[in-house]
């Protein structure tokens, strides 16, 4: 029987500690430090180090056939953008963003494209295939190949996809994922990190798309170790007002094209609409000719975007005038202003 051992894992950082500390040292959070019950040894551990059937093996550089994957687009040109080019076979990726800001209804809608062009399994561990389907229906998707599965027991997923052997996997959402073979709870570093490196050995091994759902901390991060946006290909940060229907679709890595690239959609009934013009949207209340207002040009990724910044002067009731800043760095603006 596997000796097991207590520790305290940071939840923000993955910090390890033997006792319990009301702080973590390493990344400065209060109350992140939670008793895990981890194993030493967990018998019949595949190792994750090679991305083969077999132990991968040195060779020479000028030996490696470079072979061009074509990328499988979307009809959203606007998700192809914000990805390089379109879905890179083989690729993980990680989309974060705040609870119901639209990141279900993104993958299921972008799941139902893809399902014209190969086998799309939607795992989820937060919904019933009854509410999924539910949304498919209202998005006008789920013909071709669009497979349902609600779980979160990473060894029947694994099994789940050796059967049906898919073209693209979404995962919704990691931190409802469990390795049975992890005694740490649900959501824990030990169980985001070791479903993350699971999934990480079985897109590379069999050249399936994964698309991991992430949940945000309150800071805006992703929950779980810092070390999930590192394993992963591609992280993306979906963000929007939840008073309003515009949706950004942000790159903060991509290991294959630009990074802080961003795609702009409008929600609607019917699903996400892309916005071809988005300069056309941040002028569209604009008054010609208005005082204290100018437009200036905000480079986003590889796309200039015509952006309106308004100034404001009133009167002052104190000694000393104050200057504010809202929606640009202050430093940045008393510097220009100097």
């Amino acid at each position: 029987m596997a000796k097991v051992k207590t520790q305290f894992v940071c939840q923000n950082c993955g910090y390890n500690s033997p006792r319990y500390l009301g702080r973590c040292p390493n990344c400065g959070e209060w109350n992140t430090l939670v008793e895990e019950r981890i194993a030493d040894e967990v018998p019949n551990r595949k190792s994750r180090v090679s991305f083969g059937g077999q132990s991968a093996k040195a060779e020479l550089i000028k030996d490696v056939s470079l072979e061009e994957v074509p990328r499988v687009k979307t009809n959203l040109k606007e998700f192809n953008r914000v990805l390089g080019g379109g879905v890179v076979p083989g690729s993980l990726v990680l989309i974060g963003g705040d609870p119901g800001i639209g990141k279900s209804t993104l993958l299921t809608q972008v799941s139902g494209q893809l399902s014209s062009k190969g086998r799309v399994l939607y795992v989820s561990g937060e919904e019933s295939a009854t509410q999924i389907k539910m949304r498919a229906d209202r998005l006008g998707v789920g013909g071709g190949e669009f497979y349902l599965y609600p779980e979160t027991d990473m060894s029947n997923i694994r099994d789940q996809i050796t059967e049906l052997n898919p073209t693209f996997v979404i995962i919704d959402s990691v931190q409802t994922m469990q390795e049975p073979d992890i005694t740490s709870a649900v959501g824990s570093v030990s169980q985001i990190r070791e479903v993350t490196a699971e999934l990480m050995q079985i897109a590379k091994t069999n050249q399936i798309t994964i698309f991991i759902v992430g949940h945000v901390t309150k800071g805006g991060a992703i929950a779980g170790p810092k070390i999930l946006e590192h394993m992963v290909d591609t992280v993306l940060y979906f963000e929007g007002d939840l008073h309003h229907t515009y949706r950004i679709l942000r790159a903060v890595k991509n290991r294959f094209g630009s990074t802080n690239e961003l795609g702009i959609f409008e929600m609607r009934e019917d699903g996400l609409s892309e916005v071809a013009n988005p300069s056309e949207i941040f002028l569209e209340e604009r008054l010609t000719g208005a005082t204290g207002s100018s437009i200036v040009v905000s480079m986003e990724g590889t796309r200039p975007i015509l952006v309106e910044v308004q100034a404001l002067v009133t009167p002052s009731v104190f000694g000393n005038a104050q200057r504010t800043a809202q929606g640009l760095d202050r430093n940045r603006v008393s510097l220009i202003m100097a």
